[in-house]
């Protein structure tokens, strides 16, 4: 009884990373201001096409909040777009509307690379504060082992991206940016959350279910 209460407490932490990520719908919407902006692109200026992406994010927050969403994650793709449009703006070039989110690939791929090496796979951490930081889950080489697994599949999404984006953000292929940013974004992700999932439940399977290794991480 105690053993299917603790399963009952448990948070579905593969549920907690989609909805921090705006839920399936929240990816789906950040992805049609872009196809806007390359469709724009290819027929009007470039300030009126950031001008047209701008006013079709707030068209989306603004259904999302009717739909009953939070306001603040609503606004955040209002703020996403605005950000790139006027990175964009600044640069002079379309292409620049994606240059936050390369090196936003390349700032993942070194964190999660770092945490790797340190030892402290990044997936981990983020498993073990989700419960409070009760587990001493890095003595234990399967949990561990796992998160190397988890840690390394987001290591190679952020730096696939990284390298493709900029290799055509070089060559000036502002259409190809566009289906490169939708075709490694939400896809990829959910192939990577499937393993970051898998090693979250492998690691409350052995470690909160049992109740063992309670004890404070150490650093």
């Amino acid at each position: 009884m105690i053993d299917q209460r603790r399963r009952d407490d448990e948070p579905d932490t593969g549920q907690l990373i989609l909805d921090q990520l705006g839920g399936t719908s929240g990816m789906i919407y950040t992805a049609i201001p872009v196809v806007v902006f390359v469709i724009a692109n290819s027929v009007a200026p470039l300030p009126i096409t950031i001008g047209v992406a701008i006013a079709v994010a707030i068209a989306i927050a603004v259904l999302r909040v009717v739909r009953g969403e939070p306001v603040m994650t609503a606004l955040g793709g209002v703020f996403g777009v605005i950000a790139a449009g006027a990175v964009a703006g600044a640069t002079g070039s379309a292409d620049g509307y994606f240059l936050i989110g390369i090196w936003a690939s390349l700032a993942g791929a070194v964190i999660t690379g770092a945490s790797l090496v340190a030892r402290r796979p990044l997936t981990g951490l983020l498993w073990n504060a989700l419960h409070g930081n009760r587990y001493r889950w890095r003595q234990d080489r399967p949990v561990l082992r796992a998160h190397d697994i988890a840690t390394l599949t987001l290591t190679v999404l952020f730096t696939a991206r990284f390298i493709v984006q900029d290799q055509l953000y070089d060559a000036d292929a502002t259409g190809w940016l566009g289906v490169s940013r939708i075709g490694m974004g939400f896809p990829l992700l959910a192939l990577a959350l499937v393993v970051v999932v898998w090693a979250f439940r492998r690691s409350t399977r052995r470690l909160a279910d049992d109740g063992e290794n309670t004890a404070q991480p150490t650093a």
